[in-house]
């Protein structure tokens, strides 16, 4: 952190906040202050240079042609690049996932290169799209419980060797690639399908980032009723006969 304050940046909500994945930034901001937190939380336009001081870093979903405006200035831009590269802790959702990795199909058919931030490469499935509720193991070097979400994707995503799967699928689709992986990460830099909004759904993954960005193995309790009230409808939801 920077003058001990956390800073949280939510990346080009003019662009990429289709499916509600603003709700991420409110979590981790709320969740930052019921332990007591300076917080200081940052809505970065698209027509605006992204912060380079930030210490974590929020990228949602969107539609082809937004994704592919995004990708193109987040490029030209730089800023998330130095971020990542002064220890910032970013994580992205869907069409941010795709963004974040070496390239993917944009909405003129054409490959788009990613940032390279993450070791992933999307490609568009030919399949049905895959939509519904999705329920994972999370990597247990992690140490989370259950992955709950909702996927709304036509994207495949390969992760290459310099990332691992952030969760293996019970139910649902996930990366699209059939060996039931879904999202993928590497220390500092987290992708994923899952809208919902996933850190509501997930909050113990909000309170990794916290606890990668402030270096600490621990934070202290908090009323986590609502989360499990809400995690526990939605992972029964996914149990279900289609």
């Amino acid at each position: 952190m920077s003058d001990n304050q956390l800073r949280i940046v939510w990346i080009y909500p003019d662009l990429l906040s289709t499916y509600g994945d603003q709700g991420n930034a409110l979590v981790v901001e709320r969740r930052a202050r019921q332990r007591g937190l300076d917080v200081a939380r940052l809505d970065v336009r698209s027509d605006q240079p992204i912060p380079t001081s930030g210490d974590i870093y929020l990228i949602g979903g969107g539609e082809d042609r937004p994704q592919r405006l995004a990708a193109e200035r987040l490029r030209r831009d730089g800023g998330l690049y130095r971020a990542v590269e002064n220890g910032a802790i970013v994580f992205s959702v869907c069409a941010g996932y795709q963004i974040l990795g070496q390239e993917f199909i944009n909405d003129l058919g054409q490959r788009e290169p990613g940032l390279g931030l993450l070791d992933v490469v999307s490609t568009r499935g030919e399949g049905e799209r895959c939509v519904g509720d999705v329920l994972g193991d999370i990597d247990p070097r992690l140490g989370l419980p259950p992955l709950t979400g909702f996927e709304n994707h036509q994207g495949v995503t390969h992760i290459g060797p310099g990332a691992r799967p952030l969760a293996q699928v019970r139910f649902g689709n996930g990366n699209g690639t059939g060996d039931g992986t879904e999202g993928a990460y590497n220390d500092t830099v987290f992708g994923t399908y899952m809208h919902g909004p996933v850190l509501a759904r997930n909050p113990q993954i909000a309170d990794l980032l916290l606890k990668l960005a402030l270096d600490v193995n621990a934070l202290p309790p908090t009323d986590d009723r609502w989360y499990e009230a809400l995690r526990n409808e939605r992972i029964a939801a996914a149990q279900q006969p289609a």
